[in-house]
C-alpha cells in the first residue's frame, strides 16, 4: 500500500521512482475542502513534491484547514460551495491549472507512493486514454476494510479538458470525452475525524440521497448510462435504479448489509469491518429510506404531487 505520509513529507525520494517524480510529474491535483484540518496535511503531504501543481479549493473553511495549507507548496483558492459537482467543474473551469491532467483527491484521502510512480510511468509513456479509473483503499478505525466492500473503482485521473463532473447532488461521477483505463494501484481513504463527524456527514448525504430518490420520476436521465456490462458506477447505476428503487424501502438496507456482511465476506475483516458495514451498509441506508417516506408523507400532507425543490 505505501507507507503512510506524515504531517510534513514532501513526497516521496525512493531511488525506483521515475525521474519525472523527482521533477514534478505533469499533474495537478485539486483537493476540495471545508473544515478539514483533520485530514488537509495527510492528503498534501502525500502529494507535495511530486505533483507539479497542488490546487487547494476552499468553501469557506472556520477551522485551521488553510493556515495548515500555506505550510506546503499548493496554490489556495476559495469559492462557496454549490454541491459537489459544481465545485468540481469550477476547478476544472477556472484554478490556472497548466499540467496535461489533472487528480481530483478528497481532502480525507491520500496517494500511496506506488500509485504516483505507476501515474508518473503512465504519464511518461503518452498513452491514448483520457481517463483511468483508480481503486480507492477504504481504512476505517486504521484498518483496512477489504471484504465486502473493495475493490470500488473511482475515475479520478484524466486529461485536461477532457472531463468534466455531472449534475448530481450526490454520487457524482466525472464524464471523461474519449478511451478510459484502469490503474494497477489504490489511493487510500482515511478519514481521521471520527465517528460523529462521519454521522453528521452522512446524515446530510443521506437527506441528498432522500430527495433526489423522490425526485427521480421528474428528473433527467443521468448523464452516466446505466449497464449492467459496463464499468462498475455503470453497473451501480443499473442496479440501483432496475432492482434496489423497486425493492421495499426499510426492508432492503437488511438485505443490503447481509449481501456484504454475509455474502462478501464482510465478517472476516474483524469488529472495525462490522462497524463500518453496520453504519455504512445498514444505518445509512435505512436513514436514507426513512427521509424519502418522511418526505412522501410530508407531500401527501400538503397535496403535493410533485417533490420539494433544493438541497
Amino acid at each position: 500500500m505505501g507507507s503512510r505520509p506524515e504531517a510534513r513529507a514532501t513526497g516521496s525520494s525512493g531511488g525506483d521512482a521515475p525521474r519525472a517524480e523527482r521533477e514534478g510529474t505533469d499533474v495537478a491535483v485539486v483537493i476540495l475542502t471545508q473544515n478539514e484540518e483533520a485530514n488537509i496535511g495527510q492528503a498534501l503531504a502525500s502529494v507535495a513534491g511530486w505533483a507539479r501543481q497542488v490546487f487547494v479549493l476552499d468553501s469557506g473553511s472556520t477551522d485551521h484547514t488553510l493556515e495548515i495549507a500555506v505550510g506546503f507548496p499548493c496554490e489556495i483558492a476559495r469559492h462557496p460551495f454549490e454541491g459537489y459537482s459544481h465545485q468540481r467543474n469550477y476547478a476544472l473551469e477556472n484554478l490556472p491549472i497548466t499540467t496535461e491532467w489533472v487528480f481530483f483527491l478528497d481532502a480525507d484521502e491520500w496517494m500511496p507512493d506506488a500509485l504516483k510512480w505507476e501515474i508518473s510511468g503512465l504519464i511518461l509513456a503518452c498513452p491514448k486514454e483520457n481517463g483511468y479509473f483508480v481503486k480507492r483503499r477504504l481504512v476505517w478505525m486504521g484498518k483496512w476494510i477489504r471484504r465486502g466492500y473493495y475493490p470500488t473503482w473511482i475515475l479520478r485521473l484524466f486529461r485536461r479538458g477532457k472531463a468534466r463532473c455531472e449534475d448530481k447532488a450526490v454520487n457524482e461521477h466525472l464524464i471523461v470525452d474519449g478511451k478510459v483505463g484502469y490503474l494497477r494501484n489504490d489511493f487510500v481513504h482515511e478519514d481521521r475525524k471520527g465517528v460523529s463527524a462521519w454521522i453528521a456527514k452522512h446524515n446530510d448525504y443521506a437527506a441528498r440521497e432522500a430527495l433526489e430518490l423522490y425526485g427521480e420520476r421528474s428528473r433527467p436521465q443521468s448523464e452516466i448510462d446505466a449497464s449492467l456490462f459496463g464499468t462498475q458506477p455503470q453497473r451501480k447505476r443499473w442496479i440501483k435504479h432496475r432492482i434496489w428503487n423497486r425493492l421495499p424501502p426499510i426492508l432492503r438496507p437488511f438485505a443490503y448489509f447481509f449481501y456484504r456482511y454475509v455474502l462478501r465476506g464482510g465478517f472476516l475483516d474483524g469488529k472495525e469491518a462490522f462497524i463500518y458495514h453496520f453504519l455504512q451498509g445498514l444505518w445509512f441506508q435505512f436513514l436514507i429510506d426513512v427521509k424519502y417516506l418522511e418526505l412522501k408523507a410530508q407531500s401527501r400532507a400538503r397535496g403535493e404531487d410533485s417533490p420539494p425543490t433544493g438541497e
